[in-house]
């Protein structure tokens, strides 16, 4: 459903966050929740993708100009290279000529979920465009349209809704394709404890992850009970977070550790040697536990570290390796129009 406006502008650029998926990745791919029912905890965090659609003047002589890592200039949307750019302008159909132009403030193909907040700032832009105003549901199961249904990208639904809705969520994927949310609001201050004493850490490493995905969904069914522990990680994790203990931050560190170690298991490229040495390096430096973040291959380590030792971790990667991140609690939003 949408509500038409009156006024329709002639660009518009969209912000849509990234995200952490703290427990239960894996589980969101249909071949495993259609059999089993799977769920994530997700956090979207505040770096983003931006994307601006605008009306493309006629003197260029091109129905279609795209920036992103690349430039393309083309008359035809079969023509336009980019997979997701090229279905979500099928999928809402505005008049070209179009100027479509996207940036993010972290690399693509880092695990935080950019490609689909790609899609989703997208979709939502070109509603925009048209005067329309969707739902945050809708535009998440068109960018699950987008990337699963017709790219047959071999991802789960996760990272759509993440970035659609923003903040902290309890996501459950049912078995009939159904997914509820289930938005958790922390007491005392707790979120931003958590970002406070957490770290992300850049393995320098950016990988395509649908080789390592579709090599996890054909081996699901002998994976069943690293499966059935990821599933329980997120009850347990849900549990811990809206009923706190003392030495929550330590637990919390424990938590990510055993879902990493079962993750791990799934597929051996998910991590390297250097990869796990990293990690090692941090625990040794006093955090508590920690994740990569995505499917796998490289990326960034999500870590639990307390403050006070967040500073040995400074001095050991450097700046271009440690981010500090924080809670975002909302999802894809209008940044700018022009009329």
């Amino acid at each position: 459903m949408f509500i038409k406006n009156k006024r329709i502008p002639r660009a518009v650029t969209t912000i849509t966050p990234q995200r952490i998926s703290f427990v239960g990745g894996g589980t969101d791919m249909s071949s495993f929740y259609k059999n089993h029912e799977g769920g994530v905890i997700s956090c979207a965090i505040d770096q983003y993708v931006y994307v601006t659609v605008k009306q493309h003047s006629p003197l260029f002589d091109e129905a279609f100009r795209l920036s992103y890592s690349k430039t393309e200039h083309t008359n035809t949307l079969d023509e336009i290279e980019n997979g997701i750019a090229r279905e979500c302008l099928r999928l809402v159909n505005v008049d070209p000529p179009l100027y479509i132009a996207t940036a993010a403030d972290l690399p693509a193909s880092s695990g935080l979920g950019s490609s689909s907040s790609f899609a989703v700032g997208l979709l939502n832009a070109l509603h925009l465009l048209k005067g329309e105003r969707v739902s945050p549901a809708q535009l998440a199961e068109e960018a699950c349209e987008v990337e699963i249904d017709i790219l047959g990208n071999p991802i789960g639904k996760q990272d759509q809704y993440a970035a659609a809705f923003g903040g902290l969520n309890h996501i459950v994927f049912k078995k009939n394709g159904r997914v509820e949310i289930d938005h958790l609001a922390l007491q005392n201050n707790l979120i931003n404890e958590i970002f406070d004493n957490s770290l992300l850490i850049w393995t320098g490493i950016q990988r395509d992850a649908s080789a390592i995905l579709a090599k996890q969904k054909v081996n699901i069914e002998k994976k069943l009970a690293s499966y059935s522990s990821l599933v329980n990680d997120v009850k347990c994790c849900k549990e811990l977070m809206l009923e706190p203990p003392t030495d929550f931050l330590f637990q919390f560190g424990a938590l990510l550790e055993k879902t990493w170690q079962t993750k791990r298991g799934l597929e051996q490229a998910i991590s390297t040697n250097e990869m796990n040495e990293m990690h090692l390096k941090v625990r040794s430096l006093g955090g508590y536990g920690g994740k990569l973040s995505g499917a796998g291959g490289g990326g960034f380590f999500y870590e639990i570290v307390p403050r006070e030792h967040q500073q040995l971790l400074l001095r050991g990667y450097g700046n271009k390796r440690f981010l500090k991140i924080s809670y975002e609690p909302l999802g894809s939003r209008l940044f700018s129009e022009m009329y």
